[in-house]
């Protein structure tokens, strides 16, 4: 497995929206195609994402979400989100990642295991993580499982791009 350059992960702020969005929309089109009606996945823009971003990181911290990037040089390549459970079942210190995402050509060269580093030191020793993660998608339940998480039993439908997707929920600890 060939290497990147220095990975940095530092805390994401409202000057990272665009390199988010970027990362965030060509990960979606990668990953998801072939699970996502194709017609979504192509109506995808990162300048139509990076406002919600800008928006989401503007609130900071305060509502006990985190989101950090992955920055390889000067480029963001890779970003997590981790906050409270948001599931019926959710104990009060139950943490979620919401999302992590890499660029494409980052798949496979460390840097989501720095960013899965900074989440589950964030998230403190003996807290439940919990995730969903797309049925379809072997691959990032191949990744979770690296990382030990586990199907709980605990699925869902979730309405995407008009398509019924069956998500399943992973969980740590």
């Amino acid at each position: 497995m060939e290497q990147p350059d220095e990975v940095v992960v530092r805390p994401a702020d409202v000057h990272d929206a665009s390199g988010i969005a970027e990362v965030h929309v060509r990960s979606w089109q990668e990953a998801y195609a072939g699970i996502v009606p194709d017609s979504y996945l192509a109506d995808l823009d990162p300048h139509e994402r990076a406002p919600v971003w800008a928006d989401l990181l503007s609130r900071g911290p305060a509502d006990d979400v985190r989101t950090w990037v992955a920055v390889v040089g000067d480029r963001i390549v890779g970003f997590a989100s981790l906050g409270p459970g948001r599931d019926e079942d959710s104990r009060r210190a139950d943490r979620e990642i919401y999302s992590m995402y890499l660029s494409p050509e980052q798949w496979g060269r460390g840097v989501a295991r720095e960013l899965m580093r900074t989440v589950i030191a964030e998230a403190g020793a003996g807290r439940r993580l919990v995730l969903w993660v797309m049925a379809d998608n072997q691959r990032a339940q191949h990744f979770w499982r690296r990382h030990g998480f586990q199907p709980d039993g605990i699925e869902k439908y979730e309405d995407v791009g008009g398509a019924e997707l069956l998500e399943v929920r992973y969980r740590r600890g």
